[in-house]
């Protein structure tokens, strides 16, 4: 039996969640499968990957072929690195303490750059507010402005028909007193 290692599709329309199984490569996408490795899902940033790494190494070192995306996220999890590893103490290149070790530095440096990655975009998110509310801030000054100046042409304007108020009630008395 060809075994494959693929991604079974579940989720709704234009939101997709996935399922890591071991199936016969004559299966269904979404059909009968061997075992269920872990989960995938793509929404995330960055996407969440939840593995049963003891299996997929098992899956892996029995022959089983993943598919393109199947393995971009099993070399990201370190599936294919302990592979590596496993065969470099096989052929006695080195003991299995050294090879844990290895991997152990290799999923640590992984961890730090993904930990640099979310900083990084958080950083983004909170210059990117910062941006918005400054230019918020100067349409909304540019408002206040123009708001200041239309209430100063109104007062000046209310101001000069109180002057000119004024000014004819003033004649009216003196033009009766003249009289």
């Amino acid at each position: 039996m060809a075994t494959k290692i693929r991604l079974q599709r579940h989720g709704r329309k234009s939101y997709a969640f996935y399922s890591i199984v071991i199936a016969d490569s004559r299966a269904p996408r979404d059909g009968k499968f061997t075992e269920k490795i872990g989960t995938y899902n793509p929404n995330t940033n960055p996407a969440t990957v939840d593995l049963n790494f003891e299996r997929a190494l098992y899956w892996v070192n029995c022959g089983a072929q993943p598919t393109d995306t199947a393995r971009n996220i099993l070399s990201r999890e370190g599936v294919y690195m302990m592979k590596h590893l496993q065969g470099g103490v096989k052929k006695g290149a080195f003991d299995e303490a050294a090879a844990q070790a290895k991997f152990e530095a290799w999923k640590k440096d992984k961890q730090n750059g993904l930990a640099q990655l979310v900083a990084k975009n958080e950083e983004a998110k909170k210059a990117e507010a910062k941006a918005r509310l400054e230019a918020e801030k100067k349409v909304n000054e540019e408002i206040a402005k123009k708001v200041a100046e239309k209430k100063a042409a109104e007062a000046a304007a209310k101001a000069e028909a109180e002057a000119a108020a004024n000014a004819e009630e003033e004649a009216t008395e003196e033009a009766p007193a003249e009289a």
